[in-house]
């Protein structure tokens, strides 16, 4: 009996020293986030910390030029998300530098501007690397007073990467759905958030082709606005400057101005509202003055 006693004490001691280790390696429980503090977060999974931001990169509504159709598209949705109306989650897609991520949080900011009576809306940026911490994060908001937008900006997947799988499940097809006080914007210059040739492999690879092409695109369908930006002309390119410079109080005379702006896109190859922003920076700094 003694024997037996003891054994069962050693199986109590490795029982406990078991269940100490465990408890040190589990990941640490989530506090709750105080969404008091700001109206803009970056999520840190590996703290499991929503991380407020006091100075958002970010302006104003009135300076995204060219894309005035989406811009409105945008606005609305966004606005009917913070009344508590039906609203979609929301792909910003298309041409780099257009101002994909700069309407998302400029978005944010007038619709909490033109009601400052209500709740403020949320933004928290999920980085694409921690996707596959998006259904924690979700998790951890459903039961907060405010409504939210996650928001990940240049969105895309490369070949054997089945993070997407993650999303997926999260937007729309788990069994409790996204929760009602949460809305995904996502930006990408991809279309299917895939690369052409990892869908073309798929195709001509697969046993079924259609329904491997199917499985790989139907996360973009997740998205019920998808909104298209593309490459601007010359004549809103300079409409972008002569926003910008009217805005921040750049004096300069226009023929100048443009001539100047137009030499600036040729060295970068490209007209963009990103390009227009960099050369105000430029002219900015040639004047003296601070924007």
């Amino acid at each position: 009996m003694q024997g037996i006693e003891m054994t069962e004490d050693t199986l109590s001691q490795k029982l406990d020293q078991l269940i100490a280790v465990l408890e040190r390696i589990a990941p640490p429980a989530m506090k709750a986030a105080d969404l008091t503090v700001a109206d803009c977060f970056v999520w840190t999974p590996e703290r499991l910390a929503l991380d407020p931001v006091t100075h958002v990169n970010r302006v104003d509504i009135s300076l995204i030029q060219a894309v005035d159709n989406v811009r409105d598209i945008l606005l609305d949705n966004t606005r009917r998300f913070a009344d508590g109306l039906p609203a979609n989650n929301v792909l910003l897609w298309g041409a780099r530098g257009m101002g994909k991520s700069s309407l998302v949080k400029a978005a944010q900011a007038a619709v909490n501007a033109e009601n400052p009576d209500r709740a403020p809306l949320k933004l928290i940026e999920i980085h694409r690397e921690d996707i596959n911490s998006l259904p924690l994060l979700m998790n951890s908001i459903k039961n907060t007073p405010y409504r939210i937008i996650l928001f990940c900006d240049d969105l895309s997947f490369d070949h054997d990467d089945t993070s997407y799988k993650s999303l997926k499940a999260a937007l729309e097809g788990g069994v409790e759905g996204r929760p009602e006080n949460v809305i995904f914007y996502a930006t990408s210059n991809r279309r299917h958030l895939l690369p052409r040739d990892m869908i073309e492999n798929e195709r001509s690879t697969a046993i079924n082709p259609s329904e491997a092409v199917e499985e790989k695109v139907s996360l973009s369908d997740r998205f019920g606005l998808w909104l298209g930006f593309h490459k601007c002309s010359q004549d809103d390119y300079l409409a972008m400057v002569d926003g910008y410079a009217q805005y921040y109080g750049l004096d300069h005379d226009k023929p100048k101005l443009h001539a100047e702006a137009l030499e600036w896109a040729t060295t970068r190859g490209n007209r963009s509202g990103r390009v227009a922003w960099q050369f105000i920076q430029d002219l900015a700094g040639r004047l003296g003055k601070s924007i």
